[in-house]
């Protein structure tokens, strides 16, 4: 594997996009190190792709990208911002709590941390930065409480994990929500410190005829919570039907309520979702071709019974496993390493007694982590195209939320009912 390593390495180094830095490197492994069977290998991979991408469960993902395009194009991010500032915006630390409490209720649209930082970023930064805010400050908070995003339903990382280690994708979303609301407890407590050491001053308080205002025009957005959690909960829709059901209020909510999206503009969200979606499905073919590619090498079989040990506690596993995705995250885009890894290591875990739900929600949370954290996190490079500032400042004040996350991550660790009470009540009903 070590010409794959290299090549993986120098293609990256290169610039090229992840799904073809991947795809290039096992094709040429599978020429240089195994030419005798090269052809029927290259049938065989392309077989996997075709595999990783024919799963049902992943026909959400199209559906919950649209619906975050639709509103993203539309007044919604903007409407649900303004309903959360005028309640909030007053206090100490008030607008960075704004941007935590509408990443996380925009994550409950788009399950997607690159689309929260577009959509509430761009309106929330110029907002922090002229009340006194350092520009590294907002590009920190903006990228890390976008990763809220990953745990509230509808989670691509969840989609993801279920797929790959066939664990219910509804138990899943469930187990994400008081994770999510822990950590946006934690941001904003951070943000609340963070604004009185710094003395940044406070918005003047809206009255209640301006919050009036403001829920009667924000208040249907919440309508997708409602739709994609209480769906799930109540046994209304499964994953895949609350998606269909999110893009069809999504087209109600900004054509017919709002009136702001014309049929150019709907044309246009449904183009870019198409590119999207197809990046993601590369990405995820590419992941079941590699994750095929090191079981057929057997190299799992060689590197795990050391790593784990005899008889390991479920707290040692969890721990490696935990460490291991981690690490992988803050290389390779977060869906890849859930995709590869998750089939590998998931049987480790529930053999220790590890709650597959618990598991994956840890597995999600590190995903989230990394997409934010230096070298390669996504959503790092998304805030350097978004807001145009360099990679330096982007990650500068990266290391609070970082520490924050791991905080979250060992609360989970040693409190797993956090993550599994919502999953236990749907199941007890």
């Amino acid at each position: 594997m070590r010409i794959f390593g290299l090549t993986l390495v120098a293609m990256l180094l290169f610039g090229f996009p992840f799904m073809v830095t991947l795809l290039g490197s096992i094709i040429l492994y599978i020429f240089i190190d195994m030419p005798e069977i090269a052809p029927k290998m290259l049938i065989v991979m392309v077989q996997q792709v075709l595999t990783g991408v024919t799963v049902p469960a992943l026909v959400c993902v199209p559906m919950f990208i649209l619906a975050a395009d639709i509103i993203t194009s539309g007044e919604s991010a903007g409407r649900l911002i303004r309903m959360i500032k005028v309640f909030v915006g007053h206090l100490l630390g008030g607008l960075p709590i704004t941007t935590n409490v509408s990443c996380t209720l925009f994550g409950a649209v788009s399950g997607s941390t690159q689309a929260t930082v577009a959509a509430i970023g761009g309106t929330m930064r110029p907002m922090l930065l002229q009340a006194g805010y350092k520009s590294s400050f907002t590009l920190g908070l903006i990228i890390n409480a976008s990763d809220i995003a990953f745990l509230i339903p509808p989670s691509i990382g969840f989609i993801v994990f279920g797929v790959a280690t066939n664990t219910s994708i509804g138990m899943l979303f469930l187990a994400g929500i008081i994770p999510g609301l822990m950590i946006l407890l934690l941001f904003s407590v951070y943000c609340y410190v963070y604004s009185k050491i710094k003395k940044i001053p406070t918005l003047p308080k809206s009255d209640w005829s301006e919050r009036w205002s403001a829920i009667k025009e924000g208040l249907p957005v919440m309508g997708f919570p409602v739709i994609i959690v209480g769906g799930i909960y109540l046994g209304l829709f499964s994953p895949t039907e609350a998606a269909a059901a999110s893009v069809l209020y999504a087209i109600i909510l900004e054509t017919l309520i709002y009136k702001s999206l014309s049929l150019h503009r709907l044309t246009g969200a449904f183009l870019r979702t198409s590119v999207i979606t197809a990046v993601v499905f590369i990405l995820v073919g590419a992941g079941q071709a590699f994750s095929f590619l090191i079981g057929f090498l057997q190299i799992p079989a060689s590197l795990l019974p050391p790593l784990f040990g005899d008889e390991p506690s479920m707290l040692k596993v969890v721990l490696i496993i935990v460490s291991v995705y981690f690490v992988a995250c803050m290389f390779v885009d977060p869906i890849v390493a859930i995709f590869i890894l998750s089939p590998v290591l998931h049987p480790y875990a529930t053999g220790a007694g590890v709650d597959p739900i618990l598991l994956g929600t840890l597995v999600t949370l590190q995903a989230a982590v990394g997409s934010a954290t230096p070298p390669f996190g996504c959503d790092i490079f998304t805030a350097q195209l978004i807001f145009r500032r360099p990679y330096i400042e982007v990650i500068s004040h990266a290391l609070p939320f970082l520490l924050i996350l791991i905080l979250a991550t060992i609360i989970l660790i040693a409190f797993p009912d956090i993550a599994l009470f919502l999953p236990k009540m749907a199941l007890a009903r």
